[in-house]
C-alpha cells in the first residue's frame, strides 16, 4: 500500500552515541551472539578457516564486493519511489543527512589534520589572495588610467562601483552553482573568469571595453569567497574549523598587501611599457594589472590536483569517489606524519536519499544548444529553488539576522575605507590652499617665464611683451589681468584659470590652454594655433606614495586582530566574536571625531582594521556552520552578494560628506556597527555542532 514503517532500519548499521549497532537478523556479527549449532554451521565451515582467509583488497582498504552487494539490497526500499510522498523522501534525507553529518565527522577526525589540509590551505589561500588584490586595482591604478583614457569624475566613480556590481553578481551565481556542480569545478570557473578578464582588461585602451573587462572579472572573482570557505570547511574537524577558517582568511589581508607592494613599486615607473604609434599606449599601470592578475593564475593552477570535496560528493550520492577522496587524505596524512601502516577503516558511508529530479537529454534528441539550453535553464532552477529554501521557515531568521549583520558590517567598512583616503587627501587640499602665493596688481613686460609657476593668484596684473614658453601652470589663476602681445608656446597647465581678463594681440602656440580655461574673458586679435592633443579634463595631482602608504598599513594592521580571532575563535565561540568586535569597532569611530590631521587620520584607520576584522572572520565561519550541504555555498552567496551591496552604498554615503562634515559618517558607522553586533549576539551559537 505504499507504507512504509519509519521506524524500520535501512541500513546495516544504525547510527547511535558514535557507534553503529549491528541489526539481529540471524547472521554472524560478532562474538556476543549465541552460537550456532555444530550440526548447522559443520557443512559450511568444514576445510575453511575464516581467521585465516584475507581478501586480496582488504589491506588497500577496499570493501569487499559481496559486502557492498549484501548492504545495497538492505538498502532497497520496499516501495519504489516514484509512488512515495514527496514529504516522505524529504523526511527519509533529512534523516539520512543527520546521520551522515555524525559518521563523516568521526571520519575527518579519522583522517586527521595534516599535510592534505595544509596543501588545500595555501590553495585555496591563493583564491582568497586573489579576491582581496581585486578590491584594490581600480583604486591604485585610476590616478594613471583617468590621463590614458581621459575619465571624468563620473567615469571613474562608476569604474570604481562596477567591480563590486561584478563581484555580487558572482557571489549569488557562482556561490548558486558550487551546490550543484562541485566546490571545485565553480572555483576553477571562477578564477578562469576572473584571470582572463583581468588579463585582457590590461591591454584594452578604450574606456567602455575596459570597463566591461573589470564588471566580468568581477564576477569571477566573486565567486571564490562562498566556494572558498565551503570547500576548506567540508576538509576540516569541529575542534579545528573555526581556528583554521580564520587563519584562511589571513589571505585577503596579504592579498591587499600585496596589491599596495606591487602598485608602490611599478606604477610609479611610467616608462615601463611601449607605445605603438600614437594610438596605442601600454604604461606602467597596465603592468600592475597583469602582475595582480599571478595569485589568481596561480592558484588555478595548483586546483587543478585538488580532489573535489567529499562532503558534496556523498551530499550528490556519488560514494565511491568520496570514499576514495577521503582516503587519500588520510593516506596523505598519515605518511606525513610516520605512520604509512595505519589503514583507513571507514568501508561505507552513509548516502542521503537522492530526491532532485535530473534531466538528461540524448545526444540524439534536438540540437545541440537545445540540450545545453535545457540542461543550463534545469540547473539555474535549482539554483533559485535553493535560494528559496534558505527563506522558508526553518532557515528565515538566521538567514535575515546574518543578512542585517553582513549589510551592516560592509556599510561601515567599506565606507570608512574609502572615507579615510578622501579625508587624508582632503587635509592636503587644506594645507596646500593655505600656501597659495597671491601677487597684486603686478606690471611684467618683456621677461621671459620657461618655469613652472604653482598655487599662485595673480590679480590685476599687466603683462606686456612677454614670452610664456616650456612651462607648466599648476593651480594658477588670473583674475582681472591684461596680456598684450603676449607668446605662450608649448605650456602645460592643470587647474589653471583666466577670469575677467584681457588678452589683445596674443598667440597660444601648442598649448593646452583650451577655451573652457577663459572665464568671462575678452580675447582681442588673438590667436590659437595648433593646441596640443589629447584629454582636455585637468586631474588631480594626488600623492601616489601617501596612497599606498595608506592601503599598505591598513592591509597590515589587520594582522593582530586575524591571531586573536583564530586562537580565540574556537574559545569564546562565534557570536561573542561578532558581537564583541562589531562593539569595539563602533567605539572605534567616536575617536574619529579626533581625528584633525593625516597622521591621526592614518592611525585611527589602523585601529579600527584591526577591531574589525574578528567580525569578518566570525561571520565567515557561523555562515559556513549555520547551513546544510547543500545549501551552503548559496547561502553564502546570498549574503556575500548584500554585502556588495552594502560596500557600493557605503562607498557612494561616505564619500559625499567629504570636506562638509564628519558627523553623519561617523555617526552612520557606529550606529550600523552598534545595532548589527547587539543583533548578532542573537544568532544560534555553532561552535559544538556538526557540518550538516
Amino acid at each position: 500500500d505504499g507504507y512504509r514503517n519509519t521506524n524500520q532500519v535501512s541500513d546495516d548499521y544504525r547510527y547511535q552515541d558514535g557507534n553503529y549497532d549491528a541489526p539481529n537478523d540471524g547472521y554472524y556479527r560478532g562474538r556476543d551472539e549465541p552460537a550456532q549449532e555444530e550440526d548447522a554451521q559443520s557443512d559450511v565451515t568444514e576445510g575453511h578457516d575464516e581467521d585465516d582467509e584475507v581478501y586480496e583488497g582488504e589491506y588497500q582498504g577496499i570493501p569487499h564486493p559481496d559486502d557492498i552487494k549484501e548492504k545495497q539490497k538492505k538498502r532497497a526500499p520496499a516501495v519504489d519511489d516514484e509512488y512515495r510522498d514527496r514529504a516522505d523522501l524529504m523526511a527519509e534525507r533529512m534523516e539520512d543527512e543527520e546521520q551522515l553529518a555524525h559518521q563523516y565527522e568521526n571520519i575527518i577526525e579519522e583522517c586527521g589534520h595534516g599535510r592534505f589540509q595544509w596543501t588545500l590551505f595555501f590553495v585555496l589561500g591563493l583564491a582568497l589572495m586573489a579576491d582581496g588584490v581585486e578590491v584594490f586595482v581600480v583604486g591604485f591604478v585610476l590616478p594613471s588610467a583617468e590621463k590614458d583614457m581621459c575619465l571624468s569624475s563620473s567615469n571613474k566613480g562608476m569604474l570604481g562601483l562596477i567591480v563590486y556590481l561584478g563581484m555580487m553578481v558572482g557571489a549569488v551565481l557562482l556561490g548558486g552553482l558550487a551546490d550543484k556542480l562541485g566546490r571545485k569545478q565553480c572555483l576553477i570557473i571562477s578564477l578562469a573568469i576572473n584571470a582572463a578578464f583581468a588579463f585582457l582588461s590590461s591591454f584594452v585602451q578604450g574606456y567602455g571595453f575596459f570597463l566591461f573587462c573589470r564588471l566580468i572579472s568581477g564576477l569571477g572573482i566573486g565567486g571564490t569567497l562562498p566556494i572558498v570557505f565551503a570547500y576548506f570547511s567540508e576538509f576540516l574537524s569541529r575542534e579545528k574549523r573555526g581556528e583554521h577558517l580564520s587563519w584562511l582568511c589571513m589571505f585577503w589581508m596579504i592579498g591587499g598587501i600585496y596589491a599596495s607592494a606591487m602598485a608602490w613599486s611599478i606604477i610609479p615607473h611610467y616608462g615601463w611599457g611601449f607605445s605603438m604609434g600614437t594610438k596605442y599606449h601600454f604604461h606602467s599601470w597596465r603592468v600592475f594589472v597583469l602582475v595582480c592578475a599571478l595569485p589568481c593564475i596561480a592558484s588555478l593552477v595548483a586546483l587543478k590536483f585538488m580532489p573535489e570535496s567529499p562532503r558534496f560528493l556523498l551530499e550528490i550520492g556519488k560514494h565511491d569517489e568520496a570514499w576514495m577522496i577521503l582516503k587519500q587524505v588520510h593516506d596523505t596524512n598519515m605518511r606525513a606524519k610516520g605512520e604509512p601502516e595505519r589503514v583507513f577503516t571507514v568501508s561505507y558511508i552513509k548516502t542521503p536519499k537522492q530526491v532532485d529530479e535530473f534531466i538528461e537529454i540524448q545526444s540524439s534528441t534536438g540540437t545541440w544548444y537545445q540540450r545545453w539550453l535545457v540542461r543550463i535553464t534545469t540547473t539555474l532552477k535549482q539554483v533559485w529553488d535553493n535560494v528559496l529554501y534558505c527563506l522558508t521557515a526553518q532557515y528565515r531568521m538566521n538567514t535575515l539576522m546574518l543578512a542585517v549583520v553582513w549589510f551592516t558590517m560592509a556599510l561601515s567598512y567599506y565606507g570608512l575605507i574609502v572615507w579615510f583616503p578622501d579625508m587624508i587627501r582632503y587635509f592636503q587640499d587644506e594645507a596646500y590652499e593655505s600656501r597659495v602665493k597671491i601677487f597684486d596688481e603686478e606690471e611684467v613686460s618683456h621677461f621671459t617665464f620657461n618655469f613652472t609657476l604653482e598655487n599662485q593668484i595673480h590679480r590685476n596684473g599687466e603683462y606686456r611683451n612677454d614670452k610664456f614658453i616650456g612651462m607648466k601652470f599648476k593651480e594658477v589663476r588670473f583674475e582681472d589681468s591684461l596680456f598684450e602681445d603676449c607668446y605662450f608656446e608649448d605650456v602645460r597647465s592643470s587647474e589653471t584659470f583666466f577670469e575677467n581678463c584681457t588678452i589683445i594681440s596674443t598667440v597660444f602656440y601648442n598649448t593646452d590652454l583650451y577655451e573652457h580655461k577663459f572665464i568671462n574673458c575678452r580675447l582681442i586679435n588673438s590667436t590659437f594655433m595648433k593646441e596640443k592633443e589629447g584629454c582636455h579634463i585637468d586631474f588631480e595631482e594626488d600623492n601616489d606614495f601617501l596612497i599606498y602608504l595608506v592601503s599598505f598599513l591598513g592591509s597590515l594592521s589587520v594582522l593582530p586582530g586575524n591571531i586573536i580571532s583564530a586562537l580565540l575563535m574556537d574559545k569564546i565561540g562565534r557570536i561573542k566574536m561578532i558581537g564583541g568586535s562589531m562593539l569595539i569597532s563602533a567605539v572605534c569611530c567616536f575617536f574619529l571625531f579626533f581625528g584633525n590631521s593625516e597622521s591621526a587620520m592614518i592611525g585611527w584607520q589602523c585601529l579600527f582594521c584591526g577591531a574589525s576584522i574578528a567580525a569578518w572572520n566570525a561571520l565567515d565561519v557561523i555562515t559556513v556552520e549555520l547551513y546544510p550541504t547543500d545549501k551552503r555555498a548559496t547561502a553564502f552567496g546570498i549574503l556575500n552578494g548584500l554585502c556588495k551591496v552594502g560596500a557600493i552604498l557605503g562607498n557612494s554615503i561616505f564619500s559625499s560628506f567629504v570636506g562638509i562634515t564628519k558627523v553623519v559618517p561617523i555617526l552612520l558607522a557606529s550606529s550600523a556597527l552598534v545595532g548589527g553586533g547587539l543583533l548578532a549576539l542573537r544568532l544560534p551559537e555553532t561552535r559544538e555542532q556538526v557540518l550538516m
